[in-house]
């Protein structure tokens, strides 16, 4: 099976939604606790906010809201967003980027990143994320694909838990 990257529509929020659920509690209930992931989903992930968001991205130079599918069905399979640091003018912030864990290891996050990274390009000179230092998969994917961990810095999701910071040239 394949999937294709494309710009997000407004249509897809819900789809956008079912990933980050299932992707969130796959990544993050041992660290959170299952309830703790489910309150995030409905704050995070509020369909008529996402719709806003991919909207925004549409209409804006500075940021991107990407969706994997699946070549076959169109199923949203993964997804990303980035756009503005909210502190350097020259540095785009990854906050979003999401694969449906059934398609983990297909080389999907890859292509989402690469995308975002080529679409960003033009307006920024580094890309910046955070990622809970307890998501071992996030961890081991942003290190494999060029990120260079810069620091760190404690989550606003749960006193205490740690966050590795990384930068990547664009």
């Amino acid at each position: 099976m394949g999937w294709t990257v494309r710009r997000a529509t407004p249509d897809v929020a819900p789809a956008v939604r079912d990933v980050a659920r299932e992707s969130w509690h796959a990544a993050y209930d041992d660290v959170l606790g299952r309830r703790t992931v489910a309150a995030t989903i409905e704050r995070w992930y509020d369909v008529t906010k996402l719709r806003d968001s991919i909207v925004e991205a549409r209409n804006r130079n500075d940021a991107v809201f990407l969706v994997a599918a699946d070549e076959d069905d169109g199923e949203i399979v993964g997804f990303a967003q980035a756009g503005p640091h909210r502190e350097h003018s020259t540095v785009a912030s990854l906050y979003r980027l999401y694969v449906h864990p059934d398609r983990w290891g297909e080389g999907i996050g890859t292509a989402l990143l690469e995308r975002l990274e080529d679409d960003l390009s033009t307006e920024y000179d580094r890309l910046w994320l955070a990622v809970l230092a307890d998501n071992d998969v996030g961890v081991s994917f942003y290190e494999s694909t060029g990120f260079e961990r810069v620091g760190t810095q404690e989550s606003d999701l749960k006193a205490g838990l740690e966050e590795y910071v990384y930068e990547k040239q664009l």
